[in-house]
């Protein structure tokens, strides 16, 4: 890690519910220290439900969810 400037990550994607909330938990797991987060304007789920359950999931596991 890079002491000097904090890393961030921030995700977007096609499948909310698929590819970001996988990719998000991998890294959180990974490296829970990073600040994780994801733009859920630049992400779509395969149904607004599931859009909003995979938002509502990388809240619970501390990953920041942006507008």
């Amino acid at each position: 890690m890079n002491e000097e400037e904090p890393i961030e990550i921030e995700l977007v994607g096609l499948c909310t519910d698929i590819c970001v909330v996988s990719n998000a938990l991998l890294l959180k797991a990974i490296i829970p220290e990073v600040r994780i987060s994801v733009d859920s304007s630049g992400c779509a789920g395969v149904t607004p439900e599931k859009h909003m359950a995979a938002l509502e999931t990388m809240r619970s596991c501390q990953i920041q969810v942006n507008r």
